[in-house]
């Protein structure tokens, strides 16, 4: 199999992974921006660590780094064109995407969306290159939850609502 036939055959299977959606925010010396990403999972709870994987070649990649603080804005299914939006299908500036609903700023100066199932604000305390990406581990410092709202993950190449079921653990504590 070629370079070109097994990277086809890895992103075919990806396919088959659904994942949580996600907009990764940050603000700071290198300006506010956002983006959508479904590479993001827990890491451990002590301390509470999540891992953000970011293509080096995007913008967003950097402005994260150097700024170093971020939220992991979970999405809910109402939340679907908003992350088409900061995931670039819809071309608009990175201005447009924050005035597409109302973020507020969170304890360590970074846009939280008040809509989301959940929002983890954090630091990114190390960075590991891997092939194309970066992987960023996020120590964990805010958290808050929503206990209502169906999840919102991607599978198959497009977005698919995920029905919340009764009491869930994710409710406020």
């Amino acid at each position: 199999m070629t370079h070109d036939e097994t990277r086809t055959h890895f992103r075919n299977a990806m396919a088959c992974l659904g994942a949580a959606v996600n907009i990764i925010t940050t603000d700071g010396p290198r300006g506010r921006c956002g983006i959508t990403a479904s590479a993001v999972c827990s890491v451990t709870d002590t301390p509470p660590t999540m891992l953000v994987c970011i293509n080096q070649s995007s913008y967003v990649h950097d402005v994260l780094r150097e700024n170093a603080h971020v939220c992991i804005n979970i999405l809910g299914a109402h939340c679907q064109e908003l992350a088409r939006v900061f995931a670039g299908m819809t071309r608009c500036s990175m201005d447009a995407r924050f005035d597409q609903c109302a973020w507020q700023p969170g304890a360590l100066g970074v846009p939280v969306l008040g809509e989301a199932l959940a929002s983890l604000e954090g630091q990114i305390v190390d960075s590991k290159t891997v092939g194309s990406h970066s992987v960023m581990f996020v120590h964990i410092e805010r958290i808050a939850t929503r206990a209502d709202g169906d999840g919102l993950v991607y599978f198959g190449r497009q977005f698919h609502r995920l029905a919340r079921a009764g009491v869930v653990a994710c409710e406020a504590a």
